[in-house]
């Protein structure tokens, strides 16, 4: 019994390390400021034999639209949608948080078409060598994974990787190499614009008084996210 409490009290439940599948409802234009960010050239790959990207990594201030813009991408591609934050795969535990990121892409392909959005990936893919002591060892070995499952992405299970950071001068330099997160957009905050049709978007399905002066709300709230 003493061996069966001790179990309990060191394995984590399967429920919390489960990645939920989701089909985004989000639209191009549910998105407000981010109007030249959709563009299509699917034609043009295949008519040359190229290979699309399998990743791109979206960087800029907290709160400017990076996850929207990712969920977006996944309804408009009809792929199902896997978020995570980098935190939630890593464990105490010894080879554990590897196997969460194997899972996490065994998942992906089990529900390819697929895109797996990595929230906070600065946690996860920070550049080797720069972690202290075990610690260091162990994300070490995580990064290594995530590029191993990124290398093995391949056109019979499509699978489409979005990472999402604040700080991408941080990120191991191989995340960015060609052949993986190769494409980096930078998402900024608002300008007057962007605001007005942040709150366009945000209230298109709203009733309205006619007092209600958007471009003054938009004027107002230069530099918020």
């Amino acid at each position: 019994m003493s061996h069966f409490l001790h179990a309990l009290s060191v394995v984590n439940p399967s429920a919390l390390r489960e990645r939920h599948v989701e089909v985004p409802d989000v639209r191009w234009e549910d998105i407000g400021g981010l109007e030249d960010y959709p563009v299509e050239h699917a034609a043009k790959f295949h008519k040359f034999g190229l290979s699309p990207s399998k990743g791109v990594l979206f960087y800029g201030p907290p709160g400017c639209g990076k996850t929207l813009l990712a969920k977006a991408v996944a309804n408009e591609c009809k792929a199902n949608f896997i978020s995570v934050k980098g935190p939630e795969l890593l464990t105490m535990w010894f080879g554990e948080s590897e196997a969460n990121v194997r899972d996490l892409f065994d998942k992906a392909r089990a529900a390819a078409p697929c895109v797996i959005f990595f929230d906070e990936m600065d946690s996860i893919a920070k550049a080797r060598g720069s972690g202290v002591g075990g610690g260091g060892e162990a994300s070490d070995r995580v990064i290594n994974q995530i590029l191993t499952e990124i290398d093995g992405v391949g056109k019979q299970k499509p699978i489409f990787i979005i990472g999402a950071t604040n700080r991408p001068d941080i990120l191991d330099p191989a995340v960015t190499r060609p052949g993986r997160l190769d494409q980096m957009i930078y998402i900024p905050l608002p300008d007057f614009k962007s605001r007005v049709n942040i709150f366009k978007a945000a209230l298109r399905k709203s009733p309205l008084a006619p007092d209600i002066d958007i471009e003054d709300m938009a004027r107002k709230l230069e530099g918020f996210s």
